[in-house]
């Protein structure tokens, strides 16, 4: 007879590739009046939950979790884990989230058009378009503002020379690299090379920032690569950790490359940009409006794409059981 010490309910989803796990039941109540606050009360008392339920051999590296929490300012509260560190804002998790909704029937035709999320970013628009049969379609998030932290950054990587890149924040910190001068075709099979080597750019980057007061205290920048057909059209490949890259095309990361598009006026306000993943699925991301955030100019992006549910289970604990504070190989 199996002795299960702790359970969970979840449903997992997949948008345009990248996973949500979205955790119905087993976190303890968490304490704190905003998201914000909640989620540091997760991260202080109950970090431990993070690897056991995103990590193997339950999940793996790349395994995005959502824990929906109460809100007073909007009509959900979620905030996002992952592997490495805690997100404030996901695009590919927010439109994750929206599927899971509509796949328990919280959110319906009859329910309307849009919702709101309180993130530990603020609060974003959700969007939503329904088929024909009644099945959600796609999914629109307006964005937190999206603004330029470091423009044309240059500095050398050892084993690769100069890189140069525009650091901008679109609900977390991006550096934008074109894949072009670097040689490596944004493909499949190139995954690997392209972990290591935006891993490698990654670490160097902190280092060369790490006295720049607007990035203290956050994350190191993630490496997102593009690779530019046309001026309103790119693959994205997002560099997270050497064991770890962004199937989607990342819907943060489309906010911020949108936005340094915007500022450089390569792309017109009233354009789409289109943002590949390497397997050839789809971002579209247009302006949706324009502020300020402490005196840089700010970009709304709003981000559509679909997500598809993948299963829904019960992950257990059992007694005993050597691996369940979860794994990672690098």
């Amino acid at each position: 007879m199996l002795t299960i010490s702790s359970s969970f309910n979840v449903i997992d989803s997949h948008t345009a590739g990248h996973p949500t796990r979205v955790i119905l039941s087993g976190v303890p109540k968490l304490v704190g009046k905003t998201v914000l606050e909640q989620r540091e009360d997760f991260r202080n008392r109950f970090d431990h939950l993070r690897p056991a339920l995103l990590h193997e051999p339950r999940g793996h590296a790349a395994m995005v979790g959502l824990v929906q929490v109460p809100s007073s300012v909007a009509d959900y509260g979620v905030f996002f884990i992952s592997s490495y560190v805690y997100l404030d804002m996901c695009g590919h998790g927010s439109i994750g989230f929206a599927k899971t909704l509509a796949f328990t029937g919280a959110l319906t035709p009859e329910s309307g058009d849009h919702f709101t999320i309180e993130t530990p970013a603020g609060v974003v628009t959700v969007g939503v378009s329904w088929a024909a049969d009644g099945s959600l379609d796609k999914v629109r998030i307006t964005n937190v503002p999206s603004y330029i932290g470091l423009e044309d950054f240059a500095f050398d990587v050892d084993g690769v020379g100069e890189v140069r890149t525009d650091i901008v924040y679109g609900g977390m910190w991006y550096a934008l690299v074109d894949a072009r001068p670097l040689g490596i075709p944004l493909v499949p099979e190139n995954a690997s090379r392209l972990m290591q080597l935006g891993s490698h750019i990654k670490s160097t980057l902190k280092e060369k920032i790490a006295d720049i007061a607007i990035f203290k205290g956050s994350p190191a920048p993630s490496v997102l690569f593009f690779d530019a057909d046309a001026p309103d059209s790119a693959t994205h490949f997002l560099v997270l950790e050497s064991n770890k890259f962004d199937r989607s095309p990342c819907g943060t990361g489309t906010s911020a490359r949108m936005t340094h598009l915007l500022a450089r006026g390569v792309l017109t306000p009233d354009q789409t940009y289109h943002a590949r993943n390497i397997f050839g699925i789809p971002f579209e991301a247009r302006l949706a409006g324009r502020t300020e955030v402490d005196g840089r100019a700010a970009a709304m992006v709003e981000i559509e794409g679909s997500a598809f549910i993948t299963s829904t289970q019960t992950i257990f604990f059992e007694k005993g059981d050597p691996l369940s504070k979860g794994f990672l190989s690098r």
